[in-house]
């Protein structure tokens, strides 16, 4: 999958993508980011990309020219793929939507900078505008690395267990389960037992359990839409109630 992304500081994404998995997918063809300086499209010999707003106001705003000419240079003036506006105001990025433009071969990020984008960007270049959370960033930069890396997860290949961008949180409708390693005990904190029993569907059915009753304590917005069996119905029917703290101490596989 092809990943265009048009910024002013195209050196923040190196060190990222240089280390582990999106490295790796990148050796082996699987991701391909190239990076495009909006800068190197700005016309005058300063190569200014923002100026005040009209109207007044604080901050700059980043100028439709350079942005025009570079994601058409890039494209072409069709547009080869969806080009998505990093944004504040943008629809949520979750799970689904990462998984959505997984399907896609080629993808285009704008990312932002200072008070905002020119709206005729907006309007008549972007094709959609995503939001990685209700809070804003410095640019765009940081939440293109986040739809990159959320991306590529779901590509054939780039993980090293198939099966890893499944068992992830979000991925049943249910945040996941806790994990453990070597070593079995540690200061006093012992594995779960079940978890060392050899006893594939005792450990399947706690995973299970342990994924509902996390998703209960932490999100219990998720178990409206999330796809329960009768069986996680009875269980979740037979915890305590939230405000109980207590009782939710007892029940939290985590606690010390």
């Amino acid at each position: 999958m092809r990943f265009d992304v048009f910024t002013l500081f195209p050196d923040v994404f190196q060190p990222y993508l240089q280390a582990s998995i999106l490295q790796r997918a990148a050796q082996r063809g699987l991701v391909e980011v190239r990076l495009h300086n909006i800068r190197d499209w700005a016309y005058d010999r300063h190569h200014v990309t923002d100026d005040e707003p009209y109207g007044g106001g604080g901050g700059m705003v980043m100028k439709p020219e350079p942005i025009f000419a570079a994601v058409e240079a890039v494209l072409g003036a069709e547009l080869a793929c969806p080009v998505i506006l990093l944004s504040p105001q943008g629809r949520p990025f979750t799970h689904g939507v990462a998984r959505q433009l997984a399907e896609l071969p080629h993808l285009a990020l704008l990312c932002g900078r200072y008070e905002g984008i020119d709206e005729r960007v907006c309007q008549h270049l972007v094709t959609d505008e995503i939001s990685i959370g209700d809070y804003v960033l410095t640019g765009g930069e940081l939440a293109a690395l986040v739809v990159i890396d959320a991306v590529a997860r779901f590509l054939p290949e780039v993980l090293g267990d198939p099966q890893g961008a499944q068992d992830d949180s979000y991925a049943s409708g249910l945040l996941e389960y806790p994990h453990y390693t070597r070593p079995p005990e540690f200061r006093g904190w012992s594995v779960p037992e079940v978890l060392l029993s050899g006893d594939h569907v005792r450990i399947e059915r706690w995973r299970r359990e342990q994924a509902l009753q996390r998703t209960w304590q932490r999100r219990p917005d998720l178990l409206d839409s999330a796809p329960l069996s009768e069986a996680d119905r009875r269980f979740l029917a037979g915890l305590p109630p939230r405000n109980s703290g207590e009782d939710q101490e007892a029940h939290d596989p985590d606690a010390p």
